[in-house]
């Protein structure tokens, strides 16, 4: 929700006679988060991405729009250009080629259209005493089969991990400017210490979630 009303407010009002901006989810799985996003971009078009037939089957049962495709292997099936925004949201972190991933979204993006980007940040407040303790960080994978050295139980395949700085500069040497980092809190925290997680994204560097929003030079 944090990341759809970033990109509410840039896209700005629709207005009378304007066309709608066409805003991808790549990655949208079941299509629950673009319900959310929906919400607040009301007007826009929003369609859903993923490479999941049966994703996309769940998906189509809560957003009008919802079509297979994979950054690799031929690319998006969008013409060049044909899109107003796109959302990326906790995707980033599993690829194995990064850079190929965002040169196919920087292709499919009009100039000057929006990347939403969010990513788990590897610097979060909690994953800086972890270090110090000499303790995994929290995001961070040593193992397909199993969590070893690390708060958690679940393997989640996090190929890649981000600090605020690094996102940044990623993101500048990937084609894409005036890029701002702002935080979000992350759902698994321990309920005490949410309150101090939402503190946090005060000051984006220590945020759990790195919320990214840059748009595509050229435009």
């Amino acid at each position: 929700m944090r990341q759809a009303r970033l990109l509410a407010r840039a896209l700005g009002p629709v207005r009378t006679g304007d066309p709608a901006a066409t805003i991808l989810d790549i990655g949208c799985g079941d299509g629950s988060a673009a319900a959310v996003a929906a919400e607040v971009l009301t007007g826009h078009r929003l369609v859903g991405v993923d490479w999941s037939q049966d994703a996309l089957r769940r998906a189509r049962t809560r957003i009008p729009w919802a079509v297979r495709g994979e950054l690799a292997d031929g690319g998006l099936p969008f013409a060049t250009g044909s899109a107003d925004a796109v959302l990326f949201s906790e995707v980033i972190e599993h690829l194995v080629d990064p850079d190929a991933a965002l040169d196919e979204l920087r292709r499919v993006l009009r100039p000057g259209g929006h990347l939403m980007l969010s990513t788990p940040n590897l610097a979060a407040w909690y994953n800086r005493g972890l270090l110090l303790a000499g303790v995994q960080p929290v995001f961070s994978e040593v193992s397909m089969r199993g969590i070893h050295g690390r708060p958690g139980t679940q393997v989640v395949g996090h190929l890649r991990l981000y600090t605020a700085r690094a996102l940044r500069g990623f993101l500048t040497a990937s084609g894409f400017e005036a890029v701002r980092i702002a935080g979000a809190p992350y759902h698994d925290v321990p309920r005490p210490l949410r309150p101090l997680d939402r503190a946090a994204c005060r000051v984006p560097s220590l945020a759990s979630i790195l919320l990214a929003h840059a748009r595509r030079a050229g435009g």
